[in-house]
């Protein structure tokens, strides 16, 4: 059957000689793979469509929900610019494995094409990267079932001021002081910092805007953020080892 999507190129893989495979977020299809014939060999008609993070229209046959073959494709966005910066490049890969580990095929769809593209648009437009995959790692952790708790306490059910909750990774959300013994590790959170994970938590990426964040606040996030995926996650991404990486030498 010929299938016509749009989708984003989230990895490729050499396959034979001069062959690529393909792996997409679609709007309408769900995540698939697909074979590129070609595609690697010297003026390869193909060869830009298969980069990472191209937004474009595909056509290409498949049988019974396997592996497609391309027949046809257009760029719609090519998002050249994140591809040739180190520092976006990374928090691009780092979205796309993100979505392609976390999510399956079935799961994905409109959505989250949308919040993907919406995320890359935003690292191209120049906003706040540490901003933008935090936003993306809270959609992904409410898509997987671990949405973390931060209206009332996890344990007694109770709201308190802001001041006295702390947040446990482990757990999935806000404790508050006379609760912090069920996670004696749960971290410290400033107010201002739990404001803005609640609005992480509600936002659509596509509605992000230009967020100015204090850099201690920043830091703060990233901790938790950080400490929420390697808990309920628990991957192990190629691309966040470099992220690592890059903010260890302050590139």
């Amino acid at each position: 059957m010929l299938h016509r999507v749009e989708g984003i190129v989230l990895r490729n893989m050499d396959y034979g000689e001069g062959n690529a495979i393909i792996t997409l977020c679609t709007e309408n299809a769900g995540k698939v793979g697909v074979l590129v014939r070609g595609a690697k060999k010297v003026r390869s008609r193909h060869a830009a469509l298969i980069q990472p993070f191209t937004v474009g229209e595909f056509v290409f046959f498949r049988n019974n929900g396997g592996l497609g073959t391309l027949n046809a494709g257009e760029i719609t966005q090519s998002h050249h610019a994140l591809r040739g910066d180190l520092y976006l490049a990374a928090y691009a890969s780092y979205a796309c494995e993100l979505l392609d580990r976390v999510l399956h095929d079935e799961e994905t769809g409109s959505f989250w094409f949308r919040q993907l593209n919406a995320c890359l648009e935003a690292l191209e437009d120049g906003k706040e990267p540490g901003v933008i995959i935090n936003v993306f790692e809270m959609k992904i952790l409410q898509a997987a079932g671990y949405g973390p708790q931060l209206d009332t306490c996890l344990a007694c059910g109770q709201e308190r001021p802001d001041e006295q909750l702390r947040i446990s990774p482990r757990l999935g959300g806000v404790l508050c002081r006379a609760c912090s013994h069920n996670d004696p590790p749960a971290l410290e959170i400033s107010p201002r910092a739990l404001k803005l994970l609640r609005l992480y938590a509600a936002l659509d990426l596509t509605r992000l805007g230009n967020v100015s964040i204090k850099e201690e606040t920043q830091a703060e996030l990233k901790k938790i953020m950080r400490s929420f995926m390697d808990m309920q996650l628990g991957l192990r991404l190629k691309s966040q080892g470099f992220l690592d990486q890059l903010d260890k030498y302050n590139i």
